[in-house]
């Protein structure tokens, strides 16, 4: 990953955030909370030299904040998803017509699903994880229309995890930040690693946005390990997102 970000885009929470899915039993988010902490998500971006498109909240999908799970932008193509969840397929309806005024779009169709929380790029290289949310025939297609613009791709089963990135993610040129679940995986072995240790495992949800580690707050073992590194490193208060399966890559789409 080498290439600089020119824009981004991010979805309010909106004031029905709490019925969204959730597994992690850490109590309901606080609405003021996570409004606050999104804002300082979106004057993060913008400090990175990204412009953010910010649109509204959508009240018929508490999830829809999470907006990364519904599009896969690269420099060619947006590709739209078709979530995992049923709940969440409408989310795509009002991502797509923004993506399309800066790139092309296809859409993964059922009955394959695919969550971009699922689809990391590092460098000319996809993974795709296979997880709850994205079966094989999602992967297959997606890795299909990825393959018809240049790039490779490989999959790998998640296990533990909502999605792929809640384990791997690129911090830079072809380094990645992993979980011990996936530090020895043969899908990554060409990669060079860091791993988190375990626990501070939701550290590993950190996010790459030019040449700077957007990262959770209040993982100094992480921090240390990214700084030890030369990387500069920002820490962003996340609590409330956790509280609802979500991190730092889940509330954007960069691209």
């Amino acid at each position: 990953m080498s290439g600089r970000f020119t824009h981004a885009i991010v979805r309010k929470p909106g004031a029905n955030c709490a019925r969204g899915l959730t597994t992690a039993e850490l109590g309901e988010p606080d609405l003021d909370l996570i409004l606050e902490q999104h804002r300082a998500y979106t004057t993060a971006l913008s400090a990175l030299g990204l412009q953010v498109i910010v649109l509204e909240a959508e009240p018929d999908y508490p999830d829809a904040y999470f907006c990364e799970d519904a599009a896969v932008v690269t420099p060619d193509v947006a590709v739209i998803t078709n979530p995992g969840a049923a709940s969440r397929r409408g989310e795509v309806e009002t991502i797509e017509p923004v993506l399309a005024e800066y790139r092309p779009t296809v859409c993964i169709r059922s009955p394959g699903t695919v969550d971009g929380g699922d689809v990391l790029m590092v460098g000319q290289h996809f993974l795709i994880g296979i997880s709850d949310r994205t079966n094989r025939a999602g992967a297959d297609q997606l890795g299909q229309i990825l393959e018809s613009y240049g790039y490779t791709w490989t999959t790998v089963l998640v296990g533990e995890g909502l999605h792929l990135k809640s384990s791997i993610n690129c911090i830079g040129h072809s380094t990645l930040l992993v979980t011990n679940e996936f530090a020895e995986r043969g899908e990554i072995r060409m990669f060079d690693r860091v791993v988190v240790d375990d626990d501070e495992s939701y550290a590993a949800n950190t996010l790459w946005v030019n040449d700077c580690l957007l990262t959770p707050r209040g993982f100094p073992k992480t921090r240390r390990q990214l700084e030890d590194r030369g990387l500069a490193v920002v820490e962003l208060d996340v609590s409330e997102m956790r509280k609802m399966d979500g991190g730092l890559t889940c509330l954007s789409l960069r691209f």
